[in-house]
């Protein structure tokens, strides 16, 4: 039997397992394309456009799943619950934001092993940004 020797195998993140950089980028142009039309959602948003918001979102989960940093890079940590407290976020955001994300997980045809996972997460965030009963 051969040795392979240390540090030869890699394994990959699974950043890098689901597609890299296009997949998240996909994921997130549908999910923001359901948040223009979502009349809950939608006044979360202050800026008209939503490209910002789409950016920022698709460089964290970048980053999240094993990406570059540049989330970090340039916006420093997270922060998340702290960045969404301007906001009212109830049961009823909570809600649609996932409708809109799990059509947007839909889109991807992942493997069910990593849809499932991203799945876990996604619900994970959207029950820890709820931060008001209604």
């Amino acid at each position: 039997m051969t040795e392979i020797p240390h540090g030869t195998l890699q394994e990959q993140t699974f950043y890098e397992q689901v597609g890299g950089e296009e997949t998240f980028r996909r994921l997130v142009h549908h999910f923001y394309q359901g948040v223009a039309e979502d009349p809950l959602l939608r006044p979360m948003y202050p800026e008209e456009d939503l490209g910002p918001a789409e950016e920022r979102l698709t460089l964290f989960l970048i980053q999240y799943w094993g990406g570059p940093r540049t989330y970090s890079d340039n916006r420093g940590h997270p922060r998340l619950r702290m960045r969404h407290s301007p906001f009212q976020v109830d049961r009823a955001a909570h809600d649609a934001w996932l409708k809109h994300m799990r059509a947007a997980l839909d889109e991807l045809g992942l493997a069910e092993e990593h849809e499932r996972e991203l799945w876990k997460y996604l619900t994970y965030a959207a029950a820890s940004m709820v931060n008001t009963e209604g």
